[in-house]
């Protein structure tokens, strides 16, 4: 993780307040810091320095920011940030989404030197559109590959019981990676367990059964850990120590290829998407329930999943009150006798 030590002072404060103030998390505001650097060195580069080094990813990389000052932030003009996304664009290959975070970066830096600290007088951004992202359909596995890749779990791996016990909370409850690596055995409380989301929002989530067994199985087999940073930790590797997000994403891969679903496309969070898939296909859940089981903010971001469900599409197709209409039969012309004709 990062420690800003490499940033301008007004910088290193709004990373700062965006941790303790606002209470983002360590990996939302690495990826602030990650993108106001970049920002940074591309204005450093347009007004202090030579241009071409923008299309020299090596030296680019180097280029410190801790000189570029509030002075050179107030020169930037709105066709800064606008060349800016271009370059990221053209010459880092940022798709729509990528820039479009960056666009939220730049703009809440700005607003905290203007509104915040009146350290800037004007906000040059204050007009920055947000880039249109597509809304693409969330990939996610059928209820056959997913009772799959359950049944191909290797039982007689020695993290069996805690590989077997990811997948599924991963499955039924919908859970992020950065929740599912945080929970700590005190956040479970018989039929269910304590998340920390996005914006260190917290939220309860219920489990089924098959939660709940896999936990007991998995609790039944977790050996204490030495480590008293890592006591609590729910899931534990063979260091003792809470599982990293990358060591869970190598699991989840090492499980679907036992399945033969490797290469595929699927993630940690592509299993997000099939818990919420499954449950609103065959659970007949809510989409406000679901918005609140998936810690979403806005319900506009749970109703793409309205979109998945071919059954319910199928039903809406049938019960149509024309889907009984048939073509009608043309009369049948008799056939004549070509002999009969003379």
């Amino acid at each position: 993780m990062a420690d800003y030590q490499d940033c301008p002072d007004y910088l290193q404060e709004f990373l700062f307040y965006m941790l303790t103030i606002r209470g983002r998390s360590k990996r939302t505001v690495d990826a602030y810091y990650i993108d106001l650097r970049t920002f940074l060195r591309y204005i450093k580069c347009t007004k202090h320095l030579s241009d071409d080094l923008k299309n020299d990813p090596e030296a680019f990389q180097q280029i410190s920011i801790q000189d570029v000052s509030l002075e050179t932030l107030q020169q930037i003009s709105l066709a800064d940030v606008y060349q800016f996304l271009t370059y990221t664009m053209d010459q880092r290959e940022n798709n729509a989404k990528t820039r479009s975070r960056k666009v939220s970066s730049i703009r809440a830096m700005f607003q905290y030197l203007t509104i915040k600290t009146n350290k800037l007088k004007r906000n040059p951004v204050e007009n920055l559109e947000v880039p249109s992202v597509k809304k693409a359909i969330p990939k996610y596995l059928t209820l056959e590959e997913s009772l799959d890749l359950l049944a191909h779990i290797d039982p007689t791996g020695k993290t069996y019981e805690r590989d077997f016990c990811i997948v599924t909370l991963f499955l039924n409850c919908g859970m992020r990676l950065s929740e599912l690596i945080g929970i700590n055995l005190s956040d479970i409380r018989e039929d269910t367990i304590k998340l920390l989301g996005k914006g260190n929002k917290e939220r309860i989530v219920y489990i089924n059964d098959a939660c709940r067994r896999a936990l007991d199985a998995y609790l039944s087999v977790r050996k204490p850990t030495a480590n008293t940073v890592h006591k609590d930790a729910l899931f534990l590797s063979s260091r003792g120590t809470r599982l990293s997000p990358r060591r869970v994403e190598q699991i989840i891969e090492q499980c679907l290829k036992q399945a033969g679903l490797s290469g595929q496309g699927y993630s940690p969070h592509k299993l997000r998407h099939t818990a919420a898939t499954l449950m609103y296909q065959h659970g007949n859940v809510d989409i406000r329930i679901l918005k609140e089981i998936l810690g979403h903010v806005s319900l506009s971001t749970t109703e793409i999943y309205t979109h998945l469900s071919n059954r319910q599409m199928e039903d809406a197709a049938q019960n149509s009150p024309l889907s009984t209409v048939k073509p009608a039969k043309k009369p049948k012309v008799p056939k004549v006798n070509p002999s009969e004709e003379k």
